[in-house]
């Protein structure tokens, strides 16, 4: 029996402020860092399916979209959030600083269960759109269906686990060409994603896993830590120098068309 969703640490509030700050500053103690890991992989694959829209699924504040839309390097990109300078900004203020460093016109929307943090990405231009909608219990408000029609990729840093099957089926049945879509998605290895590779061979898909692993963050506690190495031999996989020496680790799950080439991250 699975123990990671009675243990894992509850970061909620977090999600419920006006803007990144508090969200940024927390996850640094655990020294969460899959998002910049992440950036240069979504940057491939973008390369690759050259898609018109990117979605990204539980985007929070739009973190993966200010990675891929600055100049900077991604390690250097959310110091904003935390610099002591940033303590006197206004949310609104500190909006328009985000706006101002963006250097890419990617169109990526997001989708999150958070008003708070959808509002603050569309204000700071993060992302094109955003709905914070519950899709795991409801079908897709018609704007959203609308929104996410021509999307070509979709994203997620960590975001299965707290969505599933119910949610990817509920896009996948609102874009138009489903059989034309690339998929890009970070699952930490407590959690087991084989409904999802089945759910896109329904549609034509073909999924493929990168070999190596990618930290996410360190444990909260000791008890987060037991229930996750559980849970990742509970899969059959060894924990040993990863969620053994007490680090969340994923998987990136690429997903494309059946007749597309693979992307070089994969060669």
């Amino acid at each position: 029996m699975s123990l990671i969703g009675e243990r894992k640490a509850d970061f909620s509030d977090i999600y419920a402020q006006p803007d990144p700050r508090a969200y940024v500053s927390t996850l640094d103690r655990f020294e969460y860092q899959i998002p910049q890991r992440a950036t240069p992989i979504f940057r491939e694959v973008i390369g690759a399916a050259r898609p018109g829209r990117v979605l990204d699924v539980c985007c929070s504040y739009g973190i993966n979209s200010a990675l891929l839309k600055s100049a900077q390097d991604p390690r250097e990109v959310l110091t904003r959030y935390t610099d002591p300078s940033a303590a006197r900004l206004t949310p609104a203020e500190l909006a328009e600083s985000d706006r101002r460093d963006l250097t890419d016109d990617l169109d990526i929307v997001g989708l999150d269960i958070s008003e708070p943090a959808i509002s603050y990405a569309r204000e700071a231009g993060l992302l094109t759109d955003g709905w914070a909608e519950d899709l795991e219990t409801t079908d897709p408000s018609p704007e959203l269906t609308k929104g996410i029609a021509d999307t070509g990729l979709i994203i997620s840093t960590g975001g299965v686990g707290y969505v599933g099957r119910n949610t990817f089926a509920r896009l996948l049945d609102g874009i138009d060409r489903p059989e034309e879509l690339w998929l890009a998605i970070f699952v930490l290895r407590v959690f087991d994603y084989s409904d999802m590779v089945e759910l896109l061979a329904d549609h034509g898909l073909v999924t493929e896993r990168l070999p190596e692993t990618f930290q996410q963050r360190r444990f909260a506690d000791a008890e987060e830590q037991r229930a996750a190495v559980h849970d990742v031999e509970l899969h059959g996989l060894d924990p040993a120098g990863k969620e053994a020496a007490g680090w969340y680790h994923t998987h990136c799950y690429l997903t494309r068309p059946r007749n597309a080439p693979r992307p070089n991250v994969l060669r």
